[in-house]
């Protein structure tokens, strides 16, 4: 259930100000959009569980008098104090047992503790929610039916009138989960995923992956979707896309890795990761940072896909990217090079680049233990290659002190000996006298 926020219209208010709402006012004022309490009649009413249309329905705006002050959320048991103010029935017992003797609201102290039922607002709040309940239920089987229309529509149009029947579907599908389950029960993925070829135009592409990714996909589905000229369709869209349409490939792109019978050389693309990194890089729309990394994580753990990554020269891109991220998206960032630096192109690439070092050093103790932990395994990948060279550039950087405060923390043992490994080799072309001069470690030493 969302924050709910009170409705205000018709010059409405609630009781949340301290004020005695009169509920006849209320229902001539249009609480319940002109419909009276028994608009519905009684037996809908009864025949509707309230709990449930509340949880079905999932409304961020109610009327604040439908509200509990206490937790924010319609009532379903609604008591009044004898101060005037109406309650959740469980909520205000909780006031009260916790040995509060006043009321929440106002503030007033009670001089009686008698919870009487609020009958009238009752009836308002299931008769309100019932109206709701049967036009949510009515836009619904509607939409179920425009649904079945459209996908007979999908198979016989072409050009323009394709698009126009895509983008209706794709609304449809993003409102309502009735036309979601229609297009998965009448084969709608079958036609959607014909659609999708070498020839495919974007217009077309960009909608049928914004409607596949509101599906529940069958790993027939999936395998379909996993096919060469299909998955080329989609590296289209990524490359050539707007950030929404972007976004959509890369979803797509994950429910697909997540199938089990899928196989890393599906996105064997140069085209892909290219595409991939572009929108990592992307600072005027940085939402698709995060979504953008979470995927180059998930490929960089194939190593069939990790000379390809390095190829397109991912690692020193993100090294230079990671000052301007936040940390969730350096943690994947991290996660990705350490996954590259266990290779020895991945080692070659980040040896090579100058910010590698000084950029490692400043994330150690800085952001969280994992990403501690990633930025010493690449810098002992580094390290055991070109020692000497990585010595010299490291202790300029500080890395020396910060691996003392590694050993000195309460992080994981295996930190710990990775850190003591670093601090030795780091020390191998100095003297201790020279080293700990040089690293300026007298004070954090003593």
């Amino acid at each position: 259930m969302p924050m709910l926020q009170p409705s205000k219209k018709n010059g409405f208010l609630g009781g949340g100000d301290g004020r005695v709402l009169d509920l006849n006012t209320a229902v001539k004022d249009g609480v319940l959009g002109g419909v009276g309490v028994g608009g519905l009649g009684t037996g809908v009413v009864e025949k509707l569980d309230l709990n449930k249309m509340i949880e079905e329905l999932n409304l961020s705006e109610v009327p604040s008098v439908f509200i509990c002050p206490i937790s924010l959320e319609p009532m379903t048991d609604p008591v009044t104090l004898c101060t005037g103010q109406t309650y959740e029935k469980s909520n205000i017992l909780k006031w009260l047992g916790m040995g509060h003797y006043t009321c929440p609201t106002t503030m007033q102290e009670l001089w009686d503790d008698m919870l009487t039922p609020n009958k009238t607002l009752y009836q308002l709040i299931c008769t309100w929610f019932s109206q709701q309940y049967v036009q949510m239920k009515k836009r619904s089987e509607d939409a179920q039916g425009r649904t079945s229309e459209l996908l007979t529509t999908l198979k016989r149009v072409k050009g323009q009138a394709r698009i126009q029947t895509l983008k209706e579907l794709h609304q449809l599908v993003d409102n309502h989960s009735t036309a979601r389950t229609a297009v998965v029960d009448e084969g709608g993925v079958t036609v959607l995923t014909s659609l999708l070829g070498l020839f495919t135009s974007y217009a077309v592409g960009s909608e049928v992956i914004a409607i596949l990714v509101n599906l529940a996909l069958c790993s027939d589905s999936k395998a379909n979707l996993m096919q060469p000229s299909k998955v080329s369709s989609v590296i289209d869209v990524l490359n050539e896309g707007s950030i929404d349409a972007k976004l959509n490939c890369v979803r797509l792109i994950e429910i697909l890795m997540d199938d089990k019978g899928f196989c890393a050389e599906t996105l064997s693309s140069h085209s892909l990761l290219v595409a991939l990194m572009r929108l990592i890089r992307d600072k005027r729309h940085p939402s698709g940072h995060l979504p953008g990394l979470a995927l180059l994580k998930s490929i960089s753990i194939h190593n069939e896909l990790q000379t390809l990554i390095l190829n397109i020269g991912a690692a020193p891109q993100l090294v230079e990217l990671i000052p301007f991220l936040n940390p969730e998206c350096i943690e994947l960032a991290l996660f990705t090079l350490d996954a590259l630096s266990s290779t020895s192109q991945g080692k070659h690439a980040l040896k090579d680049c100058p910010k590698t070092i000084p950029t490692m050093v400043k994330i150690l103790m800085r952001i969280s233990e994992i990403c501690t932990g990633h930025a010493l395994a690449i810098l002992l990948s580094v390290c055991k290659l070109a020692t000497e060279e990585f010595s010299l550039v490291a202790v300029e950087a500080g890395l020396a002190a910060k691996l003392l405060l590694v050993i000195q923390s309460g992080c994981r043992q295996i930190l710990k000996q990775q850190a003591a490994e670093l601090l030795k080799l780091c020390s191998l072309n100095y003297s201790d006298t020279m080293f700990i001069s040089k690293c300026k470690l007298t004070r954090t030493i003593q």
